[in-house]
């Protein structure tokens, strides 16, 4: 429950979503990129980790129902980091109890440490470093990291997102302009932040709702479970 006096949405939102562009399989990366040296980009929630973390947290300290509902709304009503702003402003608890609670839960994939040593990849997250950092720390994994920030905050923590260019492509401010410097990448990634930078990627290792939404699109990608399988691929 917010404490008293709280606004719940002020100064959390980006504004009105943009109308949604398509997004095909035409967009992916030139013929000629393949020239130059690929470079490795993760995904972090549900690709990196077992479980997608911000999932997790609301799940445990947020509100579900809030969560579930607004699901629905990205790419339609809202982008995506405006209704991640308005499931993580559901969330009171201190910031040092929820990243005690995710040490204790989150479960990186075997092979991470790994990696990490082999491909120094690029880590490009729709989540927050406050709870990203933690667990990089517990793994004793030092990673290159894009992420957002949050701010605990007794009415409802609340989320900064950099500003960024709107993607040409999706409309919303996705992970393309975080990856724009590689000529060529392979990406590795599971769900709804991952599907437009997949299609600038030469190579995609893909799972769960990522591997669908490509499925459905005719657009190849190569499976993984955990991150040996993406090592073995790329030796």
């Amino acid at each position: 429950m917010a404490a008293e006096g709280c606004d719940r949405d002020s100064g959390r939102l980006q504004g009105r979503a943009p109308p949604q562009a398509g997004i095909e399989a035409r967009d992916s990366a030139s013929a000629e990129s393949r020239l130059a040296k690929q470079a490795l980009i993760l995904d972090w929630d549900g690709t990196v980790t077992e479980r997608d973390t911000l999932h997790m947290v609301i799940e445990r300290f947020g509100d579900d129902v809030v969560f579930h509902a607004l699901e629905e709304e990205v790419g339609v009503r809202m982008t995506l980091d405006e209704v991640i702003g308005r499931e993580m402003a559901t969330i009171t608890a201190p910031l040092d109890e929820v990243v005690e609670w995710m040490l204790a839960e989150v479960r990186v994939r075997p092979g991470f440490r790994e990696l990490v040593e082999e491909h120094d990849p690029l880590i490009v997250s729709a989540g927050f470093h406050e709870l990203i950092d933690p667990i990089l720390r517990r793994e004793g994994v030092d990673a290159r990291v894009v992420a957002n920030h949050v701010t605990a905050d007794l009415c409802g923590w609340r989320s900064t997102f950099p500003a960024g260019p709107i993607c040409e492509v999706c409309g919303e401010r996705c992970k393309r302009a975080a990856v724009a410097a590689h000529p060529a990448l392979a990406y590795a990634g599971d769900g709804v932040s991952d599907r437009c930078v997949s299609l600038a990627a030469e190579r995609r290792f893909a799972r769960a709702g990522l591997a669908e939404w490509l499925d459905g699109r005719g657009v190849d990608y190569e499976p993984f479970d955990d991150l040996f399988d993406i090592a073995r691929a790329l030796a």
